[in-house]
């Protein structure tokens, strides 16, 4: 039987987000982390193409790499707080 984990569950397992570990410069650092103008207006782009239904396949394929990036940087973010909160 095989199962259907996502990119994203194994990093939430690798990342622990409820363990702190981190240097209070680390998670400053990495809550400065975002996406360039560029990025967040290819970003809208695809979505609005995708709301109408209009995407091909490799924007399709864009659209998800961008969403796997912006989960991964949302998972290293909550522990960055985390680490914040707790005074590592």
């Amino acid at each position: 039987m095989t199962s259907n984990i996502t990119e994203a569950q194994i990093l939430e397992q690798v990342i622990m987000p409820d363990q702190a570990g981190m240097s209070p410069e680390s998670a400053r650092a990495i809550l400065d982390l975002r996406f360039d103008s560029a990025a967040v207006s290819r970003m809208n782009e695809l979505a609005e193409k995708n709301r109408q239904g209009m995407l091909t396949e490799a924007e399709r394929q864009e659209m998800d790499t961008y969403l796997r990036v912006g989960h991964f940087l949302n998972l290293m973010q909550a522990k960055a707080r985390l680490a914040l909160a707790s005074g590592a």
